[in-house]
């Protein structure tokens, strides 16, 4: 039986990653808070709602929360962010 040797090196070569333009302010916008569920993001976006609302005069604020840290967020949980925005994602420990 022959031998084959398979490259696990990715070759795609992708379009580059468009920068999202910057808001001019904060002040009247919607603001996504994503927890990624490592403990501690809650703690640190709680803080971060408080200082979006009073200090920079966000509109609202949603909150989601993946289920889990270690896979990319299910579609319910980004059709809950959709339309902010803004996204603030909370990586901690």
């Amino acid at each position: 039986m022959p031998l084959i040797l398979v490259n696990p090196s990715n070759e795609r070569a992708d379009a580059p990653a468009r920068v999202a333009r910057r808001l001019d302010s904060l002040a009247g916008k919607t603001i996504a808070l994503l927890d990624i569920s490592k403990p501690g993001g809650n703690i640190f976006l709680d803080r971060i709602d408080v200082l979006l609302r009073e200090k920079h005069g966000v509109a609202r604020v949603i909150r989601a929360m993946k289920p889990t840290f270690a896979k990319p967020a299910p579609p319910d949980v980004i059709a809950a962010i959709r339309g902010a925005d803004a996204v603030i994602e909370a990586l901690a420990d």
